[in-house]
């Protein structure tokens, strides 16, 4: 079943948000997406990420904003202003949730806190992601995304061995960053509609960044292993799992398992391979890689990507390298639903990413976020 979905699990909450660029914004937008009300708060310049280039949507909009913030409102406040925070207590008294993904020590000078906000709702949760943590040394820390993949080691990690250190082409940790923070407020909020407790939850980006080291970080952790980068963006510890040239272009292939490592011997005519003591079981191909990348990638080399997934697909996982374009573009894509569209006031039609959640079998409607300040007069005015 394709189509949007009509449920909207989320109806009925209220979130209140204070954010900007990437980490929260990211978050409160699957919360709107799936039904909530997200009154997305902003000083009377906006989010600065409205600003952000090259593509403009107007004076106060980009789609690079709307990016992370589809279905959003958006009320100005000037909450170290005597009028702006008798607003906004008035909407938290409405509210389930706070979320802001400030400096550490920013949310309790402003408010923003548990123990700031439960005077005026007990049950309310406010969720705190930043860049360094509330409880230390770096609580002050101003923190981005490239920042984080560069101390946390996933840059070192990433790319060639023969090249630099290399981050993901997108801001991974703050959409990770995100995402957990929204599974510890919705977490809390669950527990504080039972007890009527709400609570503070904290994440942030450079514990995020730590956690995706898995199972490298266990293996340095236990048994001082240090994993180095591995060419072809190749797995550390299994073989062949890397990319391949073909005859016009590139393709990963994923033998993670003795089966599939079988497979694809027959299915490349290399059955002599099979029997080469050196590529016998995945630690000996692993050890062995460079020998078997220079005996594979002739191979590879004598088809298309496209042939050679006719030829793969549905007997061992392969996937194209593609760039961006001919991703968005595949037909896979378009007939999965990922592309979407909204209107927008300025663009008519805004292509969107579709949110990638089903809900019985049917993807969250999407819409953009509200102009700078659409919301004030309908929102205040009640909150008053």
């Amino acid at each position: 079943m394709n189509g949007t979905a009509t449920t909207r699990p989320l109806e009925g909450i209220r979130v209140l948000t204070l954010e900007q660029f990437g980490a929260g914004p990211y978050g409160t937008m699957f919360l709107a997406e799936l039904g909530a009300e997200v009154i997305k708060i902003e000083p009377p310049e906006g989010d600065p990420s409205r600003q952000v280039g090259p593509h403009r949507l107007g004076r106060d909009d980009s789609e690079y904003f709307q990016a992370w913030n589809l279905g959003k409102k958006s009320v100005t406040l000037d909450l170290k202003g005597e009028e702006g925070r008798r607003h906004f207590e008035a909407l938290v008294k409405s509210a389930d949730c706070v979320v802001n993904n400030m400096r550490g020590t920013q949310p309790a000078r402003l408010g923003l806190d548990y123990a700031s906000l439960k005077h005026f709702k007990p049950s309310i949760v406010c969720l705190h992601i930043s860049a360094y943590g509330r409880d230390n040394d770096r609580k002050d820390w101003p923190g981005y995304d490239f920042l984080m993949q560069a101390e946390a080691g996933l840059m070192e990690l990433t790319g060639d061995p023969e090249g630099p250190p290399t981050r993901v082409g997108v801001s991974l940790i703050d959409s990770m960053s995100g995402l957990t923070g929204i599974v510890g407020l919705l977490s809390c909020l669950l527990r504080a509609r039972t007890t009527g407790q709400g609570c503070d939850v904290d994440t942030c980006l450079y514990d995020v960044a730590m956690h995706q080291l898995t199972y490298p970080g266990l293996w340095y952790l236990n048994e001082g292993d240090v994993s180095p980068r591995v060419p072809r963006s190749a797995h550390l510890s299994l073989a062949p799992v890397q990319t391949f040239p073909t005859a016009d272009g590139w393709i990963f292939i994923m033998c993670m398992t003795q089966k599939f490592w079988l497979a694809l011997c027959q299915a490349l005519g290399c059955d002599v391979l099979v029997a080469d003591p050196r590529f016998a079981d995945p630690g000996l191909r692993a050890k062995n890689r460079a020998a078997l990348t220079e005996a594979l990638d002739p191979v590879f080399r004598t088809r298309t990507t496209a042939a050679w997934l006719g030829a793969l697909n549905g007997i061992l996982p392969a996937a194209p390298v593609h760039r961006l374009d001919q991703a968005l573009d595949s037909s896979f894509a378009r007939a999965s639903g990922m592309v979407s569209s909204v209107p927008h006031p300025a663009k008519g039609e805004l292509r969107v990413l579709a949110n990638p959640l089903r809900i019985d079998g049917a993807r969250p409607a999407q819409a953009a976020c509200a102009p700078l300040g659409a919301d004030n007069e309908s929102l205040l005015s009640k909150a008053r």
